[in-house]
Formats: C-alpha cells, sequence, structure tokens
C-alpha cells in the first residue's frame, strides 16, 4: 500500500454538553442532546466524504475533543471507529484519544471504550477546590474525579491525562498548591495546566467585567506557574510544552502534530483543519451541519474538504511561517528544530532572525543551540513577548 510520507492526525467534534461551563469558549450547545443520533451519522458521512477525496494516508492519531464527547454511548463510538478504519489506514501504534468528564465515567463504559481501540483519556478535573468547582459551573467534585481515575485503571488505560486551570479569580496560590497535590495524588500519566483566559461572551468574562468577580492577577498567576513547574519536575513529570507535562514516553502525539504545523483533518461541527496545503473550518451550527451532510456529493470534492466545510483558504508561504513559529516554540524541549525549519523554509532559522535571535538570547528569554531554538525556563514566562519578536513583522 502506498502511503503518503506525513502520516494524518484526524479530530472529531462532539458539539454537546448536559451544562455549559463558565469559562467556556468553545463550540458546544446544551439543549441539543436529541440530535446526538443524527449528528452521529452525519459525522460518519463526514468522514467517508474526507477520505473519498484523500490519497491513500496513514493516520496515527485520532482525538474526540468537545463539548462533552462522553454523553456518547458505546455503539456510537464503535460506529464512528468502525468508519474511520473503513476510510482510512490506521498505523499499528495509533493513539486514540478520548475528552470526557469525571462523571460520566465507570468501569463498564471504559472497559468498552477500551476494547473498541481507545487507549488514551483526558479528563476535565479542574480544580481540587469546591468553591472554584462552582465558580466554573463544573458537575463533578474531587471524589469523581477519583473514582473515574480508579475505574480507567481498571479498564486497562495507561494513558490518562488531568486537565487543570489555574488563576481564575480570587484564587490563592495555597489553593492552586492543593490542586496540585491531590492531581498528582491520583498519579496521572500526563497533566495539561491551562492559565484561565476570559473569552469574550463567557459567563466569567462576563462577572469581572461587571466588577462581580475580581479581575485576575498577572503576578499571582506567575507565581502559580513557577510553582506548577518545580512541583511537577520534582515529582517526576518532564514539561514538553508550555502548558503539559508528561512522564516518560506519554506525550500527547496528537497535540505534537498541532505543534510541530503538520497535517491534521478537523471534522464536526465547529471544527478546524489543516490539510491538502488548506487551513479549513466547519458548519458550526448542529443542524445545519447534519443538513449539508445528509446527501453525498456525487463526485470527490478535493481533498480535505468536505460538504461541511464553511471557509478554507489554501496556505501561503508567510502564514505558514507564522503559523510554525507560534506553535513550534511552544515546545520547551524540542522547540524549533532547524533542520526540519530549513527543510521546510529554504533558510535556517537563525539565520532568518539573526537580531531577535541575538537579542533574546542575551536577554535569557531564548536558548540557541546547533539543532534547536527554545524558550528557557524565563522565557516560557514570557512566551508571547518572546514569540511576538519572530512573527510580528510577518505578513500573513
Amino acid at each position: 500500500m502506498q502511503l503518503q510520507s506525513s502520516p494524518l492526525s484526524i479530530y472529531l467534534h462532539i458539539p454537546f454538553c448536559s451544562t455549559r461551563c463558565s469559562y467556556c469558549a468553545f463550540n458546544t450547545y446544551t439543549d441539543l442532546a436529541q440530535l446526538i443520533p443524527a449528528y452521529v451519522d452525519a459525522l460518519g458521512r463526514e468522514i467517508s466524504a474526507a477520505a473519498a477525496g484523500a490519497p491513500q494516508r496513514e493516520v496515527h492519531t485520532v482525538y474526540v475533543g468537545g463539548g462533552t464527547p462522553s454523553l456518547l454511548t458505546e455503539r456510537q463510538f464503535e460506529r464512528l471507529l468502525s468508519r474511520l478504519h473503513h476510510a482510512f489506514y490506521f498505523s499499528p501504534t495509533c493513539e486514540i484519544s478520548l475528552e470526557a468528564n469525571p462523571d460520566d465515567l465507570d468501569a463498564g463504559y471504559l472497559r468498552s471504550l477500551r476494547e473498541l481501540g481507545f487507549n488514551r483519556l483526558s479528563i476535565g478535573m479542574q480544580s481540587a477546590n469546591p468553591d472554584i468547582l462552582r465558580l466554573f459551573e463544573r458537575q463533578h467534585d474531587v471524589s469523581a474525579v477519583a473514582s473515574a481515575m480508579e475505574a480507567a485503571r481498571q479498564a486497562k488505560f495507561d494513558n490518562v491525562n488531568l486537565d487543570v486551570i489555574f488563576g481564575s479569580p480570587g484564587e490563592s496560590l495555597a489553593n492552586w498548591a492543593d490542586t496540585v497535590g491531590t492531581l498528582l495524588d491520583f498519579e496521572p500519566d500526563h497533566v495539561s495546566m491551562y492559565g484561565l483566559e476570559l473569552k469574550g461572551g463567557t459567563e466569567l468574562r462576563l462577572q469581572v467585567d461587571a466588577g462581580a468577580l475580581p479581575q485576575p492577577d498577572d503576578d499571582d498567576f506567575a507565581d502559580m506557574y513557577e510553582f506548577a513547574s518545580e512541583t511537577m519536575e520534582r515529582a517526576g513529570y518532564r514539561q514538553y510544552e508550555i502548558s503539559n507535562w508528561r512522564r516518560p514516553g506519554k506525550e500527547c502525539r496528537h497535540n505534537l502534530q498541532y505543534w510541530r504545523n503538520l497535517p491534521y483533518l478537523g471534522l464536526g461541527a465547529g471544527a478546524h483543519g489543516f490539510a491538502g496545503g488548506y487551513r479549513y473550518s466547519t458548519i458550526t451550527a448542529p443542524q445545519r451541519y447534519v443538513d449539508a451532510l445528509t446527501e453525498q456529493p456525487s463526485t470527490a470534492m478535493e481533498f480535505p474538504l468536505t460538504p461541511a466545510v464553511a471557509k478554507h483558504t489554501l496556505v501561503e508561504e508567510p502564514a505558514d511561517l507564522y503559523d510554525t513559529i507560534m506553535m513550534g516554540l511552544r515546545l520547551t524541549c524540542e522547540g524549533i528544530n532547524r533542520s526540519r525549519f530549513k527543510q521546510r523554509f529554504g533558510q535556517d532559522f537563525v539565520a532568518m532572525f539573526p537580531d531577535a535571535v541575538d537579542r533574546l538570547v542575551s536577554l535569557g528569554l531564548l536558548e540557541a543551540h546547533s539543532d534547536r531554538l527554545r524558550l528557557s525556563p524565563a522565557g516560557r514566562l514570557l512566551s508571547n513577548g518572546v514569540i511576538r519578536e519572530f512573527v510580528a513583522g510577518i505578513t500573513v
């Protein structure tokens, strides 16, 4: 079987939730549960449509995110995975991840998912503090996370991530330290720690703007990040991306595809993708998405386009350069690989940005090596500013 040289990743978006978290700005809906069966059918049709226009490609990661993918039944996941296997060639070591709320998980459900081929879980813990969980409008407590972790291990999942958020309004360093300590007690294989972003239109942003909640403090944010970095390292977790830590061999290979700016299909309502030279996004409204996929096109569309694609743009070199730098510098160990960069853009990174590299290295914010450039520990705290030094002059 002839395969393209760069394996694909596939993201499937499940936009349904029981309730909406106060910080959430994703494309999710809390009142459309009745649409889930039709949506699963439509997503299966989009998988086939995407594959129909594609050269034979190896898939090495699949990530089912949302929303709350764990609202789907085992049978619905079986149908989606069967469609994927029929449409694409799966690597024998394919990483297949599922995002889940802790209160949706029990050992029986997880055993069924494990048998279907899921081998990685990402559980939304978010905090160990009950007041913060209420502020986030989360429906679980810490005991639910403990139960979910136990069920995951019983179901033979040996790659489990916990997501947590820091820097919420009124959160103290002591609150955050308790969350970090609690998640380490659960012994996850991977940890994602995200600083709270007050996105426009979210309930938390509205409350902060109205003065009902305090504005998060940048100094507290930095203290929490440094505390987490030091604590995770002492506990044996290696930081490999600005917001991610892992035990040996437990990097999220799907997210590495994004950070290395490699191709991935985004399927489902409101998904984004990058493949075949295009960046694209799909119809956001679930019912309109279902309607668009009611009938398959009579001929295959240009890869990776499907009837659900709402916008697509051919990626020119300036935009590709911008994205490669923006994402690559987030990788705290790997950074920008100079040989891969030169192969992609025809010029060495240092030769392209000599003044910025010299300045940032002299300030102790960037480390330059013969094979890579990466943020220093100090640079990670100022990552947005460091990255802007390189991308500010790129016209996209």
